[in-house]
């Protein structure tokens, strides 16, 4: 069993500087999300974008979802990732936020392969029509379970859902004075699954790949 190499703060800007890079669009977006101040921790890292981007293309996805966009920093990464005439659908319940990465996704020309749909995101998800190559979900955490419930019927066969913040910052593991049930339970919920292959990557705050059998 090859070691385990322990991600210095040193070494992930290494690795994110290493990787795709970030342009001036998404910079910018980084910058101002981040002059949010503390609500700023639930942006995308950078290499998870790099990661959304390179996923979206890697599985030629044509339609995606998306559940949790906040200043629409990952719904840029996979807009990116997107062909010409792919569609990405957002599901968010603030406009206040949105509206940010609504100006970022006109100047990076991906606008239009953006549908952003405002409000519960629970109701939203169960009124979604057609199949979808991809799923990505950022939402809150003790809705995860059904968010993958109403997902899974929604994605075609070898098609992905990623759920982030799986390792509710290790805290999945040991005894703490705030413990994660909640991802406990997803991560337990989707281990037992046999309509689902899984992976859990210790990117950012840990991001889990689903392939759907």
């Amino acid at each position: 069993m090859g070691s385990q190499v322990l991600v210095t703060d040193e070494l992930h800007e290494y690795m994110v500087a290493h990787g795709m890079p970030l342009d001036e669009v998404a910079s910018d977006l980084v910058a101002e999300t981040h002059a949010l101040g503390g609500v700023s921790e639930m942006l995308t890292t950078a290499d998870q974008a790099a990661l959304l981007t390179t996923l979206t293309r890697l599985v030629g996805a044509r339609r995606a979802v998306e559940i949790g966009t906040f200043t629409g920093f990952s719904a840029l990464a996979i807009s990116r990732g997107l062909p010409a005439d792919g569609e990405l659908i957002c599901l968010d319940v603030s406009d206040e936020w949105t509206s940010i990465g609504r100006r970022y996704w006109e100047r990076a020309g991906v606008a239009d392969k953006i549908d952003l749909r405002i409000g519960d995101a629970h109701e939203s998800a169960a009124k979604l029509e057609g199949e979808f190559d991809l799923a990505f979900v950022d939402a809150e955490k003790p809705g995860y379970i059904d968010y993958f419930e109403q997902l899974v019927p929604r994605v075609r066969s070898n098609g992905l859902l990623l759920f982030d913040n799986t390792l509710a910052g290790g805290r999945v593991v040991g005894e703490h004075d705030e413990d994660p049930v909640d991802r406990k339970e997803f991560n337990a919920h989707l281990a037992a699954d046999e309509r689902v292959d899984v992976v859990i990557l210790g990117i950012g705050d840990g991001l889990t790949l689903v392939r759907k059998r």
